[in-house]
């Protein structure tokens, strides 16, 4: 190799000499399949399989012909809000459980209104309450608050019973609401606990 001097041009002669060297070209890698292809998920799983002692011979995907569909609302499904940090100490609005206490009693009393015990059907409604107060309850507008439900369904039999519930929590911002509806054979307990995120 010529050493050059700095700042000195190479002449026209040793820049025609020389011939421009050309990057090979890579190779094009092949799209890697998608887990949501029917003809392709065998095919991820042997690779994933590879140095296992398994040997897969067939796999039956677990979906129907809308894979695409079912991607797209499982994607979806998992996103999550990010909140940037606002540097607020405290709500800005504090949960007030009285007006919460009133919503939560009278969905408790329309939904329970003609039912019967029967603990079958109150595994289920439990669910369904549960689910129908928390929606109510976010109605509300209690930005950062997490709501924790409990629906308790207790049959009357001439029994004694204690619920006691224990939470780190702060005293100033964090609250709760119970709701009671009686009947003849049963008791509904609604607990709805409202805990400040910062």
């Amino acid at each position: 190799m010529e050493k050059r001097a700095r700042g000195v041009k190479p002449s026209v002669n040793q820049t025609l000499n020389q011939t421009p060297q050309q990057a090979p070209l890579a190779p094009r890698k092949e799209r890697r399949p998608s887990m949501f292809e029917k003809e392709a998920y065998a095919q991820i799983l042997r690779e994933r399989l590879r140095e296992s002692i398994h040997d897969v011979q067939y796999v039956e995907p677990p979906f129907d012909d809308s894979i695409a569909d079912i991607g797209k609302e499982w994607k979806s499904a998992l996103a999550k809000l990010k909140f940037a940090n606002s540097y607020r100490m405290e709500p800005l609005k504090k949960f007030q459980a009285h007006s919460v206490e009133t919503k939560v009693q009278q969905i408790l009393t329309e939904s329970l209104k003609d039912v019967k015990y029967d603990d079958k059907v109150f595994s289920h409604l439990s669910l369904e309450l549960a689910d129908r107060i928390l929606l109510a309850v976010k109605e509300f507008g209690y930005h950062r608050y997490k709501f924790i439900i409990k629906v308790l369904f207790i049959q009357k039999t001439g029994q004694a019973i204690n619920i006691a519930s224990r939470w780190i929590w702060d005293v100033a911002w964090d609250s709760w609401v119970a709701a009671k509806h009686e009947a003849e054979s049963y008791v509904a307990l609604v607990l709805v606990f409202a805990l400040y995120y910062e």
